[in-house]
């Protein structure tokens, strides 16, 4: 999910700031100032998409852009939701027709999460809060994470998060949300983390049992820790509830500067049924931030 140093703090804090002065918008997207332009050059741009896919985007890797002028671009470009968004940045994106398409707050944290007993009554009365919020503004994804390992086995890290998201993913069940948590590498980004392995978190979607509980499969991430992606994904769909992108190695651009070939593995999600987002995760390299944005959905768009 995130770049090793930029993503761990941003996660570890969830403070996806839009302070910074605004990057230069392509041609497309900075027209105007106007909602009229937007909304035109969004049904122009989304007519030339196959519709497939429902593409999004995460918001922390153009985090030097503001919201509002990053939102309208995403827009023109004709995604259709921005992940990892906090409740108080909802509104903002719902202005250019998106959703947020994973909701998080401030206290989520990828290094103390629900393996650890210890973090339960505190996370369990944050994100009871978060889920509310969530179902009345219909956001149907509300990320979590396993926490770092800390000499846990496998077996112990399964039985206490189960025990922590027990209550939540109830609740989740009510609101009509799912919980999903991410799968990220302990390789080179998130060192200790105990949810890096497909099987592991399948292994904790089967003790849940919830349709409401399932995985944040993360292209990139996965990829270092386990390779085999497309016979992964055949392999576990029915516990994947999302999907998000990344060229390998690096984070950055998924054209052919790197190892993952994007349109098979767009395909074989396509042949799973999935019908969810794909989030582009990538660290953009392009002086033109939006344009490599649009270069990722392109690619994707099978």
């Amino acid at each position: 999910m995130g770049h090793s140093n930029g993503r761990r703090t941003a996660l570890k804090n969830i403070a996806l700031a839009t302070s910074g002065a605004s990057l230069g918008l392509t041609a497309l997207s900075c027209k105007t100032e106007t909602k009229e332009e937007p909304e035109e050059l969004v049904s122009e741009e989304a007519t030339a998409l196959k519709g497939n896919i429902n593409h999004a985007a995460c918001y922390w890797c153009y985090g030097s852009m503001p919201l509002d002028s990053f939102a309208q671009g995403a827009a023109a470009i004709g995604l259709k939701g921005i992940d990892l968004l906090k409740p108080e940045e909802w509104d903002t994106v719902d202005q250019y027709g998106l959703k947020c398409s994973v909701a998080t707050d401030t206290f989520a944290n990828i290094e103390n999460g629900f393996n650890d007993p210890g973090n339960h009554t505190d996370l369990q009365a944050k994100y009871a809060e978060l889920i509310d919020k969530a179902a009345a503004k219909g956001i149907k994804n509300v990320i979590v994470f396993s926490g770092n390992r800390r000499e846990l086995s496998d077996e112990e890290g399964i039985a206490n998060c189960a025990e922590g998201l027990q209550p939540l993913v109830k609740q989740a069940e009510e609101k009509g949300v799912i919980l999903i948590m991410e799968l990220l590498n302990s390789k080179v980004d998130h060192k200790d983390y105990q949810c890096d392995h497909t099987a592991w978190g399948a292994q904790l979607c089967e003790r849940i049992g919830s349709e409401h509980f399932k995985l944040l499969y993360d292209i990139y991430h996965m990829q270092i820790m386990e390779g085999d992606v497309i016979r992964t994904i055949q392999d576990y769909n029915q516990y994947i509830a999302h999907y998000h992108t990344g060229g390998v190695p690096g984070r950055n651009e998924i054209n052919d500067s790197q190892e993952l070939n994007y349109p098979a593995i767009m395909k074989a999600i396509l042949d799973t049924g999935y019908t969810g987002y794909v989030a582009q995760e990538f660290i953009p390299t392009y002086d033109d931030k939006l344009a490599a944005l649009r270069e990722g959905v392109r690619i994707c768009d099978v």
